[in-house]
């Protein structure tokens, strides 16, 4: 059951396909619609292309976390999916995290990590957007 008026679970959710700036993308979930990954005017390539190995997925924009903005290509649950976070003000900096049916899955994180629970991952993206000094 939802406690917010107007909110909706995440795959009944429809997407509005009206364009949308990186200013504009706002802090926390939607719960009413999806926006696009196709509607961000500034969206990189490395996003756009992020679900083409999962079938027939659009990509969803989840939230910001920190410096990045979260994306979503697949279900929210029981199938692959790929997370894609991209620096709001470098969208050439990219991030994904590849989430199985299981549960399991990995992803580098922004200071080079490997990260196997999605939650640590999201951690490590709304502790730090840049690598310490010395790091690539």
């Amino acid at each position: 059951m939802n406690d917010q008026p107007g909110a909706l679970p995440a795959d009944q959710r429809p997407f509005d396909d009206t364009p949308v700036h990186t200013a504009d993308l706002p802090e926390t979930p939607i719960r009413d619609r999806n926006i696009p990954a196709e509607a961000w005017v500034e969206a990189p390539r490395a996003l756009l292309s992020a679900g083409d190995d999962l079938g027939e997925v659009r990509i969803a924009y989840k939230r910001r976390l920190g410096a990045w903005l979260l994306w979503r290509a697949g279900p929210a649950r029981g199938a692959d999916a790929r997370y894609v976070a991209v620096h709001a003000d470098d969208p050439d900096r990219v991030l994904t995290f590849r989430l199985h049916p299981d549960g399991s899955g990995s992803g580098v994180g922004p200071h080079g990590a490997t990260h196997r629970r999605f939650r640590s991952w999201k951690q490590a993206l709304h502790g730090g957007g840049d690598p310490p000094a010395g790091r690539p």
